[in-house]
């Protein structure tokens, strides 16, 4: 019984020695200050909120009249596994947060919002916590949505996982918190790459899982801690479905005052040459070392640099939040100049697979012939004799074989063939939403102009200027 004594008796001691004064001054120095977050994310400053609405339903017209029924016509989403949602087209900006387990995603979280020591914050700890993937969101009042809801409810973007089955949906997890910074943008926080694990073990695609959120990010935070830089299967097949996304990437190195300088620089470079074969680009992607958590930087350490690492990753974050819209418009024209060439490459492989067949021609030996060897048909460098089109776009020409594997030849028209008297060309709509409407669309944002002056009943949403150079 003298243990728990002689600890009040050294209780008592101290709180007389440092008194009441003292301990309100050692908690303060023993948490971060946040002024700078509020400050550089914009949460304090009282401003009318931007109205994007008339702007989003421009939008979302020009792809409902333009882009999907080219779209649909020529089953792109069995392709790309890329569905657009009317959900997906108003959401928030999407920022997601990868890497191995126990590097900070989830406290990481918790340091942006403020979350500490609330009934919100996302439990974190030292072994692998984050078991779901948590999408946080902003609502009046705290609220748990499971996923079987999130995905039923058509208003939301999240709609098209539950393709990824029931065992997936258990797994998947909302949170709606009334906090300034969520309504402007949604937090993902992702279960943490175990490499001993196996993806069976997960019950559920978790690759694919990733690959559909990675679509769909605005920005997406790689965290490393310095005591974990190794790198396994699991994070080697994450970065190569990064691949394409590099403007999107940035890769933070967390933890950083927990390691003396000498020791920093050495992890920093160690973190590069893991990561170089990973990342085949010229430029590779923005690096912040600094410590995402409340308590104040360790003594002796880097504390002035780690602080303007964090306020120009804010920025980054603030970018995002600022060019919602305009983000939003080039992801739409993005994917229709992806669904034009595929109606394209669809349309010569029927053209040539009309040219090959005679009355006495076996159709599915012509057509395995013209799958199998595309090139000895010129079918891929055909389309690039197209007007805007880039080498870069076209897509793999396995994924064709997959492809008419499961939809025959047969199934399809000629594009010349998608026309009607009322609705015009199908081609010809989406071309003229890619080249016109949607840079129009984008630039009237872009010089100042109030997005809520834009009306579809005004401007027709799908007029565009005669081109003089040509007869009609």
């Amino acid at each position: 019984m003298r243990g728990p004594g002689i600890f009040c008796c050294c209780l008592t001691a101290f709180l007389l020695l440092v008194g009441a004064d003292d301990l309100e001054e050692l908690e303060i120095i023993a948490k971060r200050d946040r002024n700078h977050i509020e400050s550089t994310l914009k949460l304090t400053e009282e401003k009318p909120k931007d109205d994007y609405s008339s702007a989003l339903q421009r939008l979302r017209k020009i792809y409902h009249t333009s882009i999907r029924p080219l779209e649909i016509s020529y089953k792109y989403n069995e392709l790309r596994q890329h569905e657009i949602t009317d959900g997906e087209i108003t959401s928030k900006p999407m920022v997601l947060f990868l890497g191995p387990w126990s590097v900070g995603k989830s406290t990481m979280i918790n340091y942006l919002l403020g979350l500490e020591d609330t009934p919100y914050q996302l439990y974190t700890g030292a072994e692998p916590t984050t078991s779901e993937f948590t999408v946080l969101m902003h609502g009046p009042k705290m609220k748990t949505i499971e996923g079987i809801v999130m995905a039923a409810d058509s208003s939301r973007s999240f709609s098209p996982l539950e393709k990824f089955g029931q065992n997936f949906l258990e797994k998947l997890i909302g949170i709606e918190i009334p906090h300034k910074l969520l309504e402007r943008v949604s937090f993902v926080d992702t279960p943490g790459i175990i490499e001993n694990r196996k993806q069976q073990e997960r019950g559920y695609p978790f690759n694919e899982v990733c690959q559909w959120f990675i679509d769909r990010a605005d920005l997406i935070f790689v965290v490393f801690d310095p005591t974990k830089l190794d790198v396994g299967l699991e994070l080697e097949m994450l970065f190569r479905q990064l691949k394409g996304r590099e403007s999107q990437i940035r890769i933070i190195l967390n933890k950083a005052d927990s390691m003396a300088t000498q020791e920093l620089m050495r992890v920093y470079g160690a973190l590069f040459w893991s990561l170089a074969p990973l990342i085949n680009v010229t430029e590779p992607p923005r690096v912040y070392v600094s410590s995402f958590w409340p308590d104040d930087y360790h003594p002796d350490t880097h504390r002035e640099l780690f602080l303007k690492e964090e306020i120009s990753l804010l920025e980054d974050l603030n970018q995002v939040i600022e060019n919602r819209l305009e983000n939003k418009i080039a992801f739409i024209r993005q994917h229709a100049i992806r669904v034009r060439i595929h109606a394209l490459l669809v349309d010569r492989y029927l053209h040539t697979y009309k040219d090959k067949m005679t009355f006495f021609s076996d159709g599915e030996l012509v057509f395995k012939d013209i799958v199998e060897d595309p090139d000895k048909f010129f079918i891929f460098k055909s389309i690039l004799a197209k007007t805007n089109v880039s080498k870069f776009d076209l897509p793999n020409r396995e994924a064709y074989k997959d492809f008419f594997g499961v939809n025959p030849i047969t199934s399809f028209k000629l594009l010349s063939q998608q026309c009607s008297y009322m609705g015009g060309c199908l081609l010809e709509k989406i071309e003229r939403a890619i080249t016109h409407e949607l840079p129009d669309l984008l630039s009237s944002i872009g010089l100042g102009k109030k997005p809520g002056s834009l009306n579809c009943d005004v401007t027709g949403c799908g007029e565009a200027p005669k081109n003089r150079y040509r007869k009609h």
